[in-house]
């Protein structure tokens, strides 16, 4: 059984920071450097959408238009985890946040992390 764990989540004013892990574990998961991983989000009310995604190597990274230059992924392949440093927080970035490891067809979600932006 593989497990995606979130952490890190949690109430900040808007402008602050946060910053998100995901560990991952299970006898199953023994390469986590050979996983895409990727941070996607919802809000109450939308689809979930793709926030940020590195490679196995961490050395190409993707994010969403509406995150550049607020947020970076990176990963940390001897610890089995992968992060994200959301900077300058908006309001528009409350949502519940949510960590997934792909290889092929193979995909692995987290339950997920609570994000909330208000004053």
């Amino acid at each position: 059984q593989v497990q995606l764990v979130e952490s890190g989540g949690g109430l900040v004013q808007p402008g602050g920071s946060l910053r998100l892990s995901c560990a991952a574990s299970g006898p199953t998961f023994s390469t986590f450097s050979s996983y895409v991983m990727s941070w996607y989000r919802q809000a109450p009310g939308k689809e979930r959408e793709l926030v940020a995604a590195i490679t196995s190597t961490g050395g190409r990274v993707n994010y969403a238009d509406s995150v550049k230059g607020r947020f970076t992924i990176s990963r940390d392949n001897a610890k089995n985890t992968v992060y994200l440093q959301m900077n300058s927080l908006k309001p528009e970035d409350t949502a519940i946040y949510y960590c997934k490891a792909q290889r092929g067809i193979v995909d692995y979600w987290g339950q997920g992390t609570q994000v909330t932006v208000s004053s």
